[in-house]
C-alpha cells in the first residue's frame, strides 16, 4: 500500500509541536464557545440530570419480571434521552482492555507509519487513518484524528486496511466485533419489545445478520492548549441505527438534554449506547436520536471507539413502522434509503453553514 500525503496537518502533529494557540480554523464560533466548560469539572457535577444507566444483568436470569425490568429501563432511556450507559452487557473487561491497548498502540506509532493507512476522502475512500476535512462553508475543523473501518460482517471486511501493528490489533478487534454483534441483537430485541412489535422486527428491518454493518471509528483527541475554544467533535446526531461507545475513561462526551449540555460520567466496564437517526425514523420518533458532541482538554489524551450500526445504503427503506402510525400519530418522517438520509443531512449542514456566514 503506497504512503499517501495527508491533505491537512494531523491534529496530533499540531499538539506535539508545542503550540500555545490553536489555528483559527479550529476555533469555534463565539456563541458555541459560551457553552464549553472544563470537562473534568463538568464530569464531577452531581446535580442536574444524568445519563441513565441500564443494567442488563436481568437478561441472564430466567425470570420474566427481571427481563421486563430491563426492557422498561431501556425503553425509558431510549424515549426520554436517546442515550444510556449499559452495564453487565456480557463483554469482558479483559477484552475491552485489549481493544483499548491495541487502539492506543496504533496511535502511539510514528505519524509516518500511520500515514501508510491514510484515507482519501476526496476520492470517497473514507476507511483508514484520517483527520476531519472541512465539509461546509465555514471551513470549521475538529480537534481529532481517527481510524475508520468496517468490522462486521466478516465477509465485508477489507483486511488490507486493518493495522498490522500492534500485533494484537486484528485478533482483539475481531473478537470484540463478534461479541458486540451479539449484544446489538440483544439491544434491538429489547427496543423492539419496547415498541410493542415482534422482538426480531428491528433486526430484520435494519438488514439482519448479513446486512447490518458495524463500522468502527477510533477517535483520537490529542491534548489541546485551548480546550475552551475547540471541540473534538461538533454537535451532531448519528445517522446510524445504534452507536456503541467504548472509551479510555477520559471524559468528553456531552449530550444536549433539556436545553443544557450534560457530561457523560466515566463508568468502569460500561458502554455508552446512542439511538441514531435510523432508529428514530423507524420508531416514528418514539425513540430519540440525541444531539451530542465531544469536548477536549489540555491534560489528557482522550480516545473513544465508536461503533456505528448502520443499515445497508440502498437495500433498506427507512420509514416509520406501520404499526406505529395512526390518525392520532401520523408518520413524522418520509421514506428514504440510508444513503439518501446521509446526503440530505450533509446538504442541510452545508445550507446552514452558508446561512450562518450570510448572517455573520
Amino acid at each position: 500500500m503506497a504512503t499517501q500525503v495527508a491533505s491537512i496537518p494531523r491534529v496530533e502533529m499540531l499538539a506535539s509541536a508545542g503550540i500555545q494557540a490553536i489555528p483559527t480554523e479550529y476555533v469555534r464560533p463565539e456563541a458555541e464557545r459560551n457553552s464549553i466548560g472544563d470537562v473534568f469539572e463538568e464530569e464531577k457535577k452531581l446535580v442536574g440530570p444524568q445519563i441513565p444507566v441500564v443494567d442488563l444483568m436481568g437478561l441472564e436470569w430466567e425470570n420474566e419480571e427481571a427481563f421486563k425490568k430491563v426492557e422498561e429501563d431501556m425503553k425509558k432511556a431510549a424515549s426520554e434521552w436517546g442515550v444510556m450507559h449499559i452495564i453487565n452487557h456480557g463483554i469482558s473487561m479483559e477484552l475491552m482492555d485489549r481493544v483499548r491497548i491495541a487502539g492506543k498502540a496504533f496511535f502511539d506509532l510514528p505519524i509516518e507509519e500511520k500515514e501508510i493507512y491514510a484515507n482519501d476522502q476526496a476520492s470517497g475512500k473514507i476507511a483508514g487513518y484520517g483527520s476531519k476535512l472541512a465539509n461546509n462553508a465555514s471551513g470549521q475543523l475538529e480537534w481529532e484524528d481517527y481510524f475508520f473501518h468496517l468490522i462486521f460482517p466478516e465477509d465485508k471486511r477489507d483486511m488490507s486496511i486493518w493495522p498490522k501493528q500492534p500485533s494484537d490489533y486484528v485478533e482483539a478487534t475481531e473478537e470484540f466485533a463478534t461479541q458486540l454483534r451479539g449484544l446489538v441483537t440483544k439491544v434491538l430485541v429489547l427496543l423492539s419489545r419496547g415498541l410493542g412489535v415482534e422482538e426480531d422486527r428491528l433486526e430484520k428491518e435494519f438488514g439482519g445478520m448479513e446486512e447490518l454493518l458495524l463500522q468502527m471509528k477510533i477517535n483520537y483527541y490529542p491534548k489541546c492548549p485551548q480546550p475552551d475554544l475547540a471541540l473534538g467533535v461538533e454537535a451532531h446526531t448519528d445517522v446510524s441505527a445504534l452507536t456503541f461507545i467504548l472509551h479510555n475513561m477520559v471524559p468528553g462526551l456531552q449530550v444536549f438534554f433539556d436545553d443544557k449540555w450534560v457530561t457523560a460520567k466515566c463508568i468502569p466496564g460500561a458502554l455508552v449506547v446512542h439511538i441514531g437517526d435510523s432508529l428514530e425514523i423507524l420508531s416514528n420518533g418514539k425513540y430519540r436520536s440525541i444531539l451530542h458532541r465531544g469536548l477536549v482538554n489540555k491534560e489528557k489524551v482522550r480516545i473513544s471507539w465508536a461503533i456505528f450500526c448502520e443499515p445497508p445504503k440502498e437495500k433498506v427503506v427507512l420509514q416509520p413502522l406501520p404499526e406505529l402510525v395512526s390518525e392520532a400519530e401520523p408518520a413524522r418522517f418520509t421514506p428514504r434509503t440510508f444513503s439518501q438520509h446521509v446526503r440530505q443531512k450533509l446538504f442541510k449542514k452545508q445550507q446552514d453553514a452558508l446561512e450562518n456566514l450570510k448572517s455573520g
